[in-house]
């Protein structure tokens, strides 16, 4: 939606990446029942097999938020809080699905009865809030917003015999279709991550490395365009300052987000934190003139071993359990365009690339690219790779890089800002900005696939929902540089030198 749309996928693979991976139940804190495993058993095997073909693994709510691309300014904090606490009614509905298995077995009518039905009901209500917020601020809500009250069930029998279209168009094996449930060695009390979420990278062929939409859009020799670049060092978040909240997404909101971000550069940021404080707060950042904030969903281990929010929201009373793992290497790096010099980031500019809910929502906003070190000429998008001995996991993220030229942020946080067109040009009225590209790289033990279970598994913080799906990866930045700095780095870029 919006300029911003992915071009190279369309919201059909959403099916293809739903195919690929076995789909498991999920929450903080509670007992879910392992039915993939019981699908594939022997003895009873039809039985089962009927049973399990009934059962719903995840639920389907429209992404509301990136449907308001209209909303009054003063509007948008009231509307954010609405927003939010739709995703904690998915969230609870998530969790009772996941709590009454058994209930579920003896009456096909149940989860459509006793959990869609006032999922729907509780959707309509904040909806009409929404509504009522955008009309008194003088805005037009959508006519058709009621429409989004109603979720559908995922059902668990879409693995599809575990088999995965990767980025590069060829085709992996996964683990066969059964939920790992994890168990005793700390996976993600059963909602995530799958065997069939993990592939070899030496099985994945090379398709030329982490990429951007269209390509990476980036100067080469030859190109006319601003072909320098700026690396500003901010650490790899030693302080441990995490929380589960998002001030872009959902300001004012604690545990907006439910899924721990990992947070270098600035420290202020949080649910509260206005703009003054983030001018003010105090950065990581080796160069003090840049006080902006990068943020990411942390990466857990599931070794068996509770991180410090095992009871805390945002952590495993929202299934993110397991031990984070800090990066090893955090690099922040701007560069230019590949037709035209670039113009200086406003204040305050905020940019979300990548999508929380990509695993329901279809492919139009994701942005992902998974790799590990020594193979970075070949990425995978809805899997985690699996990296040999002597090899980190790489995850990289390239920024939208096209600027409307008026706004700082818009009511769905994208459509202010672009990816580059095939060319690599803006699109029409859009103005070049630096491109932030983030690389991090982790030394995370190699998980295991046998007979279709996955050990010493990792995964990414997500929505109780997302079931932890590599694809719902995204990145977060917040600009405050300092306009003397920022004017730096734009004259490193436009004149073709690498500044730091």
């Amino acid at each position: 939606m919006g300029r911003n749309t992915r071009k190279r996928r369309t919201p059909l693979a959403t099916k293809a990446i739903a195919a690929s991976a076995a789909l498991a139940l999920g929450g903080g804190g509670l007992i879910w029942a392992n039915f993939y495993a019981s699908a594939h058993e022997k003895g009873e095997s039809d039985n089962r097999t009927r049973s399990s073909a009934a059962q719903i693994a995840t639920i389907n709510c429209p992404d509301v938020g990136q449907r308001l691309t209209k909303v009054p300014r003063n509007a948008r904090r009231g509307v954010a809080r609405e927003l939010a606490r739709l995703d904690q009614q998915v969230t609870a509905a998530y969790k009772r699905l996941a709590e009454t298995r058994q209930a579920q077995a003896g009456d096909p009518d149940y989860v459509s009865n006793s959990i869609l039905g006032p999922l729907k009901s509780k959707r309509a209500a904040t909806l009409d809030r929404i509504r009522t917020a955008i009309n008194r601020a003088g805005g037009q809500a959508p006519r058709n917003l009621g429409g989004f009250a109603r979720c559908e069930g995922v059902p668990a029998d879409i693995n599809g015999g575990g088999r995965g279209q990767n980025q590069d168009g060829g085709q992996n094996q996964g683990g066969g279709g059964q939920d790992n449930g994890q168990g005793g060695n700390g996976g993600q009390a059963g909602n995530g991550p799958s065997a069939e979420d993990f592939v070899k990278i030496e099985d994945v062929q090379p398709n030329g490395g982490p990429q951007g939409v269209n390509g990476n859009g980036l100067p080469a020799n030859g190109d006319t365009g601003s072909t320098g670049s700026f690396t500003t060092n901010c650490g790899t978040n030693q302080n441990e300052n995490r929380n589960s909240d998002n001030v872009i997404v959902a300001p004012g909101v604690s545990n907006g987000a439910q899924h721990q971000h990992d947070y270098v550069g600035n420290q202020a940021n949080n649910a509260f934190a206005s703009d003054e404080d983030l001018a003010n707060g105090e950065t990581t950042c080796q160069n003090q003139g840049d006080k902006s904030s990068y943020f990411w969903p942390v990466i857990r281990l599931q070794n068996g071993q509770n991180d410090i929010d095992a009871d805390q929201p945002g952590g495993g009373q929202d299934g993110n359990v397991g031990q984070i793992v800090e990066p090893a290497k955090a690099e922040l790096k701007f560069v230019g365009n590949k037709t035209s010099d670039v113009v200086a980031m406003p204040r305050a500019l905020r940019i979300i690339t990548g999508d929380a809910k990509s695993f329901v929502n279809g492919l139009n906003n994701a942005n992902t690219n998974w790799s590990c070190t020594g193979f970075e000429d070949r990425v995978v998008n809805d899997k985690y790779p699996i990296c040999p001995e002597g090899s980190s996991v790489v995850r990289t993220s390239f920024f939208q890089s096209c600027w409307d030229g008026q706004n700082i942020d818009s009511a769905n946080h994208r459509t202010h800002v672009a990816f580059v067109e095939a060319d690599g040009s803006c699109p029409n009225g859009f103005q070049a900005i630096p491109q932030l590209q983030v690389r991090l790289v982790y030394d995370i033990p190699a998980p295991q696939i046998q007979n279709g279970q996955v050990q010493n598994a990792y995964a990414i913080d997500s929505f109780p929902d997302q079931l932890h799906k590599p694809i719902t990866d995204h990145n977060d930045f917040i600009n405050f540089f300092d306009e003397n700095l920022m004017n730096e780095m734009v004259d490193c870029i436009n004149s073709g030198r690498d500044c730091q």
